[in-house]
Formats: C-alpha cells, structure tokens, sequence
C-alpha cells in the first residue's frame, strides 16, 4: 500500500502536506475592490502631517456606515471596526473625527486595555495580546482592525526582517481566522523624498514585503503645482497597484456638538500613474546630501525671462517651448504672475512680454513720448 502524504494521513507531530487537489480555489473578497481586502494585512504609511489616521477613520466611517469610497462606489454592506491607537485619545481625537465623517460610531469598537489573571486593567500591547484579542472575538466578526501604529506588534527590533516577520504573523492570522482586514499605520524614514515609496516604510523592509497592499499619502512640497495631499496604492500583490486619490483635510463641527471640531478627508479626483510617478510629480524629491537645485517655479521663472529677453513672444510659442522643457501649464502661470509679465491680445492670439519691455522706436524716442508710456 503506497503512502500518501495528506495531512490526514498523520496525526504525528511534524511538517503537514496538503494535495493543491484538495484546495477549492477561492477569489478575493473585496470589502473595497482594489483597496481593502478582507483577511490581509495592509499598511498605510507616509509622513507627519499628512492625515494617516484620519484616513484610516474615513474608511471605519464608510464601511459602518455604508458609506461612498474614495472612487464612488457605494460600500453595500456595513460592518462592525475594531481599532486600537497607541496615539491618539478616544474621546478628544478618535470618536470626535469618526462622528464628523458619518460614521455610525455604534459599530466602532475601541480597543481600551486588557485584564489579566489578578483581575486588573492594563494596557493593550499589540506585540504580546493579539491572542487575547482573538478570543475577545471568538463569537464577533469585524471586516476591519486598525492598528496604529503597526510597528507596536513588534517585539523585538523593527529593523530586523526576521522579528518583524515573526512579529506579523499572529497578527495575519488573526486576519485570516476572523475574515478582517487589518490595516496598520506606519511613517515614512526622513529623507527618503525621491525613492520609491515602498522603499520609504520606516522599519524593515518587512513591512511593506508581508503586507498584501501598502498604500502611501503624500504632502506637496512647497513649490508644488498642486497642493492637495495623494493616497497612493504603492503595492498590490492581489490585484493592480499604482493609481490614488487627491484629498484635503479640513476641520468641521461635531454633529450635536457645536462647539467641537474635528479633523475631516475630503476626497479628490482619481489619479493614475505608478506610486513613484504620483509621488515625484507634487514632492520635493531631493535625496539626502544633495545640493539644492532650483524649484520648478524657479526654473520656470529663467525660461520665461530667456524666451522673452529679446521681445514679446505669442503665448502658443511660449507654451510650446515649454511643453518640451517639461515645465507644466500651472507653474507657467505662477512664474508670470512673479515676473509681472504682461499680456496683450493681438490679431493671432495673445502675446506676453516683460513689463519693463518697450520697443525700439519708442527707446530711441523715450523722452519725447508725451502721453505714450509702455509698461
């Protein structure tokens, strides 16, 4: 009699095998297609400043309140949220901003402490509790947990591949066992600006490589086109990467609390491009060390003061020019308006010229002009 190396053929301690035969294929199950998949981990990462937690409190608003995602479509089925902040403060911070954004705060639950065999309360430690959780949960089913930030389930050095992969694991299957998804918070390392955004996820590289998506937000840099902060998919092993969001953060009252405002995301256009792209295109993407080069608005202002050096050009021949020197339409029109450059309209369009610019006939005869004076 052959031996089969199922994992029923054995009851003994050891490595079990199962036949790819015996595995029903599954799809993926969305809670957010493309975005939010329930039992995966995700990590939302990116610099201070850019709303990460709110961000976070948008999408619990969402799904418990059967809410519209960032692309519009509509979130069909509510569902309950665990959260645990090591950061912010559940009553000044957390519940305030889940209220602004219309979330029904009776399916947000908050992680708080834990109680120990003594009978006494004490802090929940993501590192070590994640076993508790999952029996606090045995007859409860979340689609999503928020931890931030996820570098507090490391025990050991969050540097190191292996602790944090070993670290993750609980926390994946608890995922995986519950049907969640877990979303961790994470930052970016200081002066990374210009490398791939994966590659910016403070901690190791674990972080980003054991998440089944990452997705990054982006603060414009000063000198940006574009102002509006990016939430960016950075990564995707189960479906496409590269694409986001444009927001805003704004401050808005408490509803039944006037007198408390908290933080809110307003969602933007859709943008497409990979994650380096849509980052590169509004970041100050200087690396370390290197020497400060000029601005796009800087660089903007030299071509205009060169093409005009010599007289009024139509704007067409302007545009032109620099379309091929990769100067944008917006930063353009912000170094006119630094300049003081003028505009008039001729019989073939508009042309523009400096304003200290006047013509030849006219400097010849300057101090004879009488009323005529060319700005």
């Amino acid at each position: 009699m052959s031996r089969t190396w199922d994992e029923e053929a054995s009851p003994q301690p050891g490595v079990t095998l199962t036949r790819a035969s015996s595995i029903t294929p599954e799809g993926i199950s969305w809670i957010w297609p493309g975005w939010l998949a329930a039992g995966k981990l995700h990590v939302l990462a990116g610099m201070a400043g850019t709303g990460k937690t709110t961000i976070a409190l948008a999408v619990a608003a969402t799904l418990t309140a059967s809410g519209r995602w960032p692309d519009g479509e509509i979130c069909r089925q509510p569902a309950d949220v665990i959260m645990w902040s090591g950061e912010d403060d559940p009553a000044d911070t957390l519940v305030p901003r889940l209220m602004a954004m219309g979330a029904d705060v009776a399916r947000v639950h908050l992680i708080t402490g834990t109680r120990g065999d003594d009978g006494k309360l004490r802090g929940f430690d993501p590192a070590n509790d994640m076993a508790l959780l999952e029996s606090a949960l045995t007859n409860f089913k979340p689609r999503l947990l928020i931890l931030d930030p996820i570098s507090s389930a490391v025990s050991g050095d969050s540097h190191q591949n292996t602790e944090v992969r070993r670290s993750l694991q609980p926390i994946v299957d608890l995922a995986g066992n519950l049907g969640c998804a877990v979303l961790g918070i994470s930052h970016f390392t200081k002066g990374t600006a210009g490398r791939d955004p994966l590659e910016r996820v403070t901690g190791s590289l674990a972080f980003g490589a054991f998440a089944r998506l990452v997705w990054a937000t982006i603060k414009p840099g000063k000198d940006a086109d574009d102002q509006k902060r990016r939430l960016i998919r950075t990564k995707s092993n189960i479906g496409h990467d590269g694409g986001g969001f444009e927001y805003d953060l704004a401050q808005t009252a408490v509803p039944g609390h006037a007198d408390i405002y908290a933080s809110c995301i307003l969602w933007g256009e859709p943008l497409e491009g990979s994650a380096r792209e849509l980052a590169g295109q509004i970041e100050d993407d200087k690396k370390p060390g290197e020497e400060s080069g000029p601005s796009p608005r800087e660089e903007a202002t030299d071509f205009l003061l060169n093409i005009l050096a010599d007289g009024p050009r139509m704007f067409g021949e302007i545009k032109e020019a620099a379309d091929q020197d990769g100067i944008a339409p917006a930063t353009l029109k912000r170094a006119k308006k630094g300049l003081g450059i003028l505009s008039t309209k001729q019989a073939g369009g508009w042309q523009w010229h400096l304003k200290n610019w006047m013509p030849d006939d006219a400097q010849e005869s300057q101090g004879d002009q009488g009323d005529h004076i060319y700005i």
